[in-house]
C-alpha cells in the first residue's frame, strides 16, 4: 500500500476515537439539544478566545457563513488571489453572498498593510464598499506558510481601523500554533471571526467550527440553516472532534518533523529540490526539465501517493496516519523515481 501523502484530510478515526464517538450522548441540534455539540462549541470558543462557536459540516461552509454575515451583496472582499476562500470554494463569495473580490498576489500568501491599502476604494457611489479582509493561516497554496505574528497583527489592525471586518480561515491554525509556539487565542484576538477545521491535522472524520462574538454566532445559526448545514443527532461526529482536541493536538509537531524529514531526503536528489517546510507540507520542485511533476508522481505511485500541484511541483502532506519510517520510505521513493526518469538507472 503506497504511503498516502495527498492530504491530511485522509486521516482515519482511530479505534479509540470510534469508541468515544459511539458512546457520545446526542440530541436534536436544530433545537440545541445535543449535549456533545454544545460541549464541543463551548470548548472550541474557549480555546480560540471567543465568546461562542458554531459546529458546521465543513470549513468551506464555515468560511462562507462568515463572509455572508460580514458583508452585503456588492460589498468588497479583500483576500489573496490563491486563498482557499477564493481559489477552492467554487466561487461561493460571489454566488452565495454577492461579494466583489479584490485580490492580492504575493509570493508566499502573506502580505502587509501596503497591499491592503492599495485595494481600498474611495467611499462614494462609484465603488463597492470596503467591507471584508480575509486572512489564511497556515496558507495552504504556498505549502503551509505560517504568518509572522507581528505582520498578521499589523494587517488585521489596519483592516479594523479602516472599517473592514477581519476573518481568519484557520483550517490549519493548529499547525500555525505548533510552528510558532503560540496558542490559538493569540491569533484569534486580532480578528472578528475565525474558522477552524477538525478533520485535517487533528484527525477527526468530519467538521469545522466558526467562532466569534455571541451575537455574530447567533446570526450564523440562521445562515447555517439557509445554507443547508443544520444537523440533527450530530453529536456522534462532534465527539470525534472533542476526542481529537483532547488527544491529537499536542502531537501535531510530529507531522512537521516528518515533513522536514521528507524535505531533507528529497533535497539530496540532483533532479529535485525541497526547502525545509514551515509546517506539515513538503513542496517538491522538479528541477530536471526532462520530466515533470505529473510524471514523477506516476513513477513513484507504487510506493507513495501525492498530488502534482502543477507541472513543476509536488505536494506531500504529513499527518497522524503516516509514521516517520513511512515518510522516509516515501521520500526515498521520489529520489529513486527521479533517477529513473532522468535515465540514471533502468
Amino acid at each position: 500500500m503506497p504511503v498516502n501523502l495527498r492530504s491530511d484530510t485522509f486521516t482515519q478515526p482511530s479505534p479509540a476515537m470510534r469508541e468515544y464517538m459511539a458512546q457520545a450522548p446526542v440530541g436534536d441540534d436544530v433545537f440545541r439539544e445535543d449535549p456533545t455539540i454544545r460541549e464541543l462549541e463551548e470548548k472550541t470558543a474557549k480555546l480560540l478566545g471567543k465568546q461562542a462557536a458554531l459546529y458546521v459540516p465543513s470549513g468551506h461552509m464555515s468560511n462562507q457563513i462568515a463572509l455572508n454575515l460580514h458583508g452585503r451583496p456588492g460589498d468588497s472582499l479583500i483576500a489573496h488571489r490563491e486563498s482557499h476562500v477564493l481559489f477552492y470554494e467554487t466561487g461561493s463569495p460571489a454566488a452565495l453572498s454577492g461579494l466583489d473580490a479584490r485580490v492580492i498576489d504575493t509570493a508566499d500568501g502573506t502580505f502587509g498593510v501596503d497591499e491592503v491599502k492599495a485595494l481600498l476604494k474611495p467611499v462614494n457611489i462609484h465603488f463597492t464598499r470596503n467591507r471584508i479582509l480575509s486572512l489564511e493561516n497556515t496558507f495552504n497554496n504556498r505549502g503551509g506558510i505560517v504568518w509572522d505574528r507581528r505582520l498578521f497583527a499589523e494587517v488585521a489592525a489596519f483592516g479594523s481601523e479602516n472599517g473592514l471586518s477581519v476573518h481568519l480561515d484557520g483550517a490549519r491554525l493548529w499547525n500555525a500554533c505548533h510552528a510558532s509556539a503560540t496558542q490559538p487565542a493569540d491569533w484569534c484576538s486580532y480578528v472578528d471571526s475565525v474558522s477552524v477545521c477538525f478533520s485535517k491535522g487533528l484527525g477527526a472524520p468530519v467538521g469545522s467550527a466558526l467562532a466569534g462574538d455571541a451575537e455574530f454566532i447567533e446570526q450564523a445559526r440562521h445562515v447555517r440553516k439557509r445554507f443547508g448545514g443544520q444537523m440533527r443527532q450530530a453529536g456522534i461526529i462532534a465527539a470525534g472532534a472533542i476526542y481529537a482536541l483532547d488527544n491529537n493536538y499536542e502531537r501535531i509537531g510530529e507531522d512537521h518533523a516528518n515533513a522536514q524529514l521528507i524535505a531533507g531526503i528529497v533535497d539530496t536528489s540532483e533532479h529535485l529540490s525541497c526547502p525545509a517546510p514551515p509546517s506539515n507540507m513538503a513542496l517538491i520542485t522538479v528541477d530536471n526539465p526532462a520530466f515533470d511533476a505529473h510524471q514523477l508522481v506516476d513513477a513513484a505511485a507504487a510506493d507513495v501517493s501525492a498530488f502534482a500541484l502543477h507541472e513543476r511541483r509536488v505536494r506531500c502532506v504529513t499527518h497522524l496516519d503516516v509514521s516517520r519510517e513511512e515518510c522516509e520510505q516515501a521520500a526515498r521513493a521520489f529520489v529513486r523515481a527521479a533517477a529513473r526518469l532522468a535515465g540514471e538507472v533502468n
